[in-house]
């Protein structure tokens, strides 16, 4: 019997891509380390910097497809990576919600097996929209039984992340915050949203 090939296509913005740390692993280059399965991973990341939900909402399914194929696969899997950028666009809460929803929608009709990693803390937003954007994202999800990741609540007020925050520009963490990025991401449901046993 044929092992399944499991695809991961993850979009978002700067965050996907690790900008920041020193070892250029961010929290997708250790979650994918840390996943030991055979065959291995195939994890293709497709960052935009910056990106708002209505500009990831605008591209993910042309260049999701362009990888996996218009015809996904069992073992084809999304990840949506969210950040800070519709605070910085002055994007309501209700669009964001309203753009997530369409993306999470659109991969359910393509037959894509989906999981969100919420924004972590920056230094540069109101806590309080930080944790109410956070939380709307998590009402989109649950809505349709999507795993979420959440990740501004347990870092919020962790201190090595607001070290790592406070040593760069208060935006993006550096090597310390990306592992914590990572632990978060492996310890809410990772494997057992890829069919594997929690103990690989």
């Amino acid at each position: 019997m044929t092992a399944v090939v499991r695809r991961i296509c993850v979009v978002g913005d700067e965050l996907v891509a690790g900008v920041g740390d020193a070892k250029a692993l961010g929290w997708l280059g250790r979650v994918t380390a840390r996943t030991a399965v055979e065959p291995p991973l195939v994890v293709l990341p497709l960052p935009v910097p910056g990106e708002t939900t209505a500009g990831l909402a605008a591209r993910w399914e042309v260049e999701v497809m362009l990888r996996l194929g218009p015809e996904p696969t069992p073992g084809d899997h999304l990840v949506v990576a969210l950040g800070h950028a519709d605070l910085d666009a002055g994007i309501s809460l209700a669009r964001s919600r309203l753009n997530l929803a369409n993306v999470l929608d659109t991969a359910e009709s393509r037959r894509l097996r989906t999981l969100v990693v919420g924004p972590p803390p920056s230094a540069r937003h109101e806590p309080d929209r930080q944790a109410e954007l956070s939380a709307a994202f998590a009402d989109v999800t649950t809505r349709r039984r999507i795993p979420y990741v959440e990740t501004y609540a347990p870092l919020a007020r962790h201190e090595q992340w607001l070290a790592d925050l406070a040593e760069g520009d208060g935006r993006l963490p550096g090597q310390a915050g990306y592992g914590l990025m990572a632990w978060l991401v492996l310890h809410s449901g990772w494997h057992r949203w890829l069919g594997l046993p929690d103990d690989v």
